[in-house]
């Protein structure tokens, strides 16, 4: 029997707090969540200033990543390309820039979402976000 390999709280504090330092030092409001495995909510915040549509975004891009297992722009780019049918996807509602899968040994975990900023800068966020979980002195 294969191991469940979990994201926890702290975990997922700990990428909101990466998050938010990387979203203020941008100056950006946005929101961030970070979802399981299943894409189901562990953590969220939606930072003053951040658009009311963005939390709600954020945790949909988070579940579209961990779900499939890719940056949620794969399926931007697969949509902008030619390719809508990605839009029927069952479990991926929110197929734009800006969530990232989370792995450990190679198995993804969960994923983090970001939304409020243009979507280079939503991908940054997760991005630097993702760079503190690699990093376990970060904190």
């Amino acid at each position: 029997m294969q191991q469940r390999i979990d994201l926890t709280l702290a975990e997922a504090n700990r990428l909101g707090n990466a998050g938010e330092s990387a979203a203020h030092a941008a100056d950006l409001r946005v929101a961030i969540a970070v979802v399981d495995a299943g894409g189901h909510l562990i953590m969220l915040r939606r930072l003053p200033g951040a658009p009311a549509t963005g939390s709600e975004t954020a945790r949909h891009k988070a579940r579209s990543a961990a779900l499939s297992g890719r940056p949620s722009q794969y399926m931007e780019d697969m949509i902008n390309g030619g390719r809508p049918a990605f839009l029927s996807v069952p479990g991926l509602s929110a197929t734009m820039t800006g969530g990232l899968p989370i792995r450990r040994d190679g198995v993804v975990v969960g994923a983090i979402g970001v939304s409020g900023a243009r979507p280079d800068q939503d991908v940054d966020i997760s991005q630097a976000a993702l760079a503190a979980f690699a990093d376990p002195q970060a904190r």
